[in-house]
């Protein structure tokens, strides 16, 4: 099991976000979202976007923080990754 957390980069709604991502399975992401109490909609196909005010209580629960680069890595490795064309419903 491993769940993975970037460094919170991106500014939007007045906080700074990051990406909460399983290298393992969605259902093992959703189950510690859940756990977390981190609400549904804050899931984008393939990871939570997770404010920074959370980061600690994350951590705390077993998240294990890495570079963005080192997430996506992982996330491709498990084959969870959805590009951003697939995102986007471009082919």
């Amino acid at each position: 099991m491993s769940v993975l957390i970037d460094p919170p980069l991106w500014p939007n709604h007045g906080t700074v976000w990051g990406h909460l991502v399983s290298d393992t399975s969605l259902d093992e992401l959703h189950a510690f979202a859940r756990a977390a109490g981190i609400p549904q909609r804050g899931f984008d196909l393939d990871h939570y976007d997770v404010p920074a005010e959370r980061y600690e209580q994350l951590q705390a629960q077993g998240a294990q923080l890495v570079d963005g680069r080192e997430l996506v890595k992982r996330l491709r490795a498990s084959g969870l990754r959805i590009t951003s064309a697939a995102r986007h419903g471009r082919s």
